[in-house]
């Protein structure tokens, strides 16, 4: 899964617009007071985390984009890939 494909799957879920933030893909605007994101880190890492009162929260790194997005989509609607 890819994150065009992990964005399909929130969507298919049933998973609010503002609930969720994918770099590149989903950012919603104006930006949401907070939100669940999946973003690309300096090292090239796929960090999965929260934005709340101003500040990201990472909860976890994946180095494969695949692993950052099945983790927001167990996060935001807890389903795990087929």
């Amino acid at each position: 899964m890819d994150v065009h494909e992990l964005r399909a799957a929130l969507r298919a879920a049933g998973v609010p617009d503002g609930y969720y933030w994918i770099e590149g893909v989903h950012e919603p605007a104006p930006t949401p007071p907070d939100f669940a994101y999946l973003r690309k880190d300096r090292d090239g890492a796929w960090e999965t985390g929260t934005y709340e009162r101003g500040q990201h929260h990472a909860l976890g790194r994946d180095t494969d984009e695949a692993e950052g997005c099945a983790r927001l989509l167990r996060l935001l609607s807890g389903r795990s890939l087929p």
